[in-house]
């Protein structure tokens, strides 16, 4: 043992477990005291009527769609009369358009924003109108009350979801089937992306992106930290 000064012109006797304690930074000193790291707080949960509205909203949405696509999708299983490379065209296109679709365009950018606008209905559900709250999926979905290139994203992809549609349908079979499977690949993954990121809200994990509301004097708070 050692006789150390702690700075103030007093000394005290250091221990081998002082002097661990001080080497690794815990400024061990007479009338110091080191203090416990404080407890992390629990995550909060971030359920609510009005976010769950909009997001089922959203889902019945993309549910329509996939219950029209999946029968004509799965058409060729039944008949069995595809040659091998029109399989090799229908998994190619299904991977394609699961990856393009399902994992670019709604895992990273659409699915957590549609989550992180339903959040907001929760959050400023008081100073909402009662049209955003009726209108939660084309809310959620960015078609109205957002950026300006929120919008036209939006709409533009919305109104080419519906001309792809009407070009498809005159498609021959199996061409129409083909397409159709890559589709409902797209939709079910960007679905299931939904509602992956709703229910870890439901814990206090919010996405954490920009929700892309417009600028107004409405305070409504559009984007929450991701917790880890």
């Amino acid at each position: 043992m050692e006789l150390r000064s702690d700075g103030s012109g007093s000394s005290y006797e250091e221990t081998p477990f002082t002097a661990a304690l001080r080497l690794s930074g815990g400024g061990i000193g007479r009338g110091k005291s080191v203090a416990p790291p404080p407890p992390s707080a629990p995550a909060r949960s971030s359920f609510g009527f009005a976010s769950a509205w909009g997001v089922l909203s959203v889902l019945s949405i993309l549910a329509g769609a996939l219950r029209r696509l999946v029968p004509i999708a799965l058409q060729p299983f039944k008949a069995g009369d595809l040659s091998y490379g029109h399989w090799a065209l229908y998994m190619s296109f299904v991977a394609l358009m699961a990856y393009v679709e399902g994992h670019k365009a709604f895992q990273k950018k659409f699915s957590p924003m549609v989550v992180q606008r339903a959040l907001t209905l929760d959050q400023a559900r008081t100073s909402f109108g009662p049209l955003r709250i009726i209108l939660a999926g084309p809310y959620c979905m960015g078609l109205f009350y957002a950026t300006r290139k929120r919008k036209i994203v939006s709409w533009t992809l919305y109104i080419s979801v519906i001309a792809l549609v009407t070009v498809v349908r005159q498609l021959p079979y199996p061409w129409r089937s083909i397409i159709d499977a890559g589709v409902v690949a797209g939709l079910s993954w960007g679905a299931s992306a939904i509602l992956y990121f709703w229910v870890r809200s439901w814990f206090g994990r919010a996405p954490g992106v920009d929700a892309q509301m417009p600028e107004s004097k409405e305070e409504a708070p559009a984007k929450q930290p991701l917790r880890a």
